[in-house]
């Protein structure tokens, strides 16, 4: 296991991009009360934060007004075979400005799920904030890396 020093911070999360690219899907971890909930998701990093979308009615909203404690995990198919989990904080987001920057950002077409815009108040913008990701191969038991906030 290789710990991530700051003079590697951005190589390191370059490559998490890279390899979350290729797995385009991954599932996140939320609570329900005493319950956990997983469901796919199509997140977009940006630097060292990740954005995705959802409504503002939705189960994951909910869940992360309650508890915005997070646990995203990627898999890259054979041949590369990378394994990328992400754990942080969620913050649902209000701001228009920052509606305004992860509309931008988040890299899929989110009229397809039915906001018209940064504006629609549909349109909630999920910005994690990690505070460990780990990048490694064959399910974590080969070449890990571990970055800590």
């Amino acid at each position: 296991m290789t710990d991530i020093n700051p003079a590697d911070k951005g190589a390191f999360f370059q490559a998490v991009d890279e390899a979350c690219k290729k797995a385009v899907w991954c599932a996140i971890a939320t609570v329900d009360g005493d319950k956990p909930r997983v469901r796919i998701v199509h997140p977009t990093w940006d630097g060292d934060t990740l954005w995705f979308a959802t409504g503002p009615d939705s189960p994951k909203a909910r869940h992360l007004r309650n508890n915005p404690l997070v646990d995203v995990q990627y898999q890259v198919a054979p041949p590369d075979f990378v394994h990328i989990m992400v754990r942080g904080t969620a913050e649902l987001v209000s701001d228009a400005t920052a509606k305004e920057h992860a509309w931008n950002v988040i890299d899929y077409d989110l009229t397809q799920f039915g906001s018209t815009g940064p504006e629609d108040p549909n349109f909630l913008p999920i910005k994690i904030i990690p505070t460990r990701v780990e990048r490694s191969e064959m399910f974590g038991s080969m070449n890990k890396q571990i970055w800590r906030a």
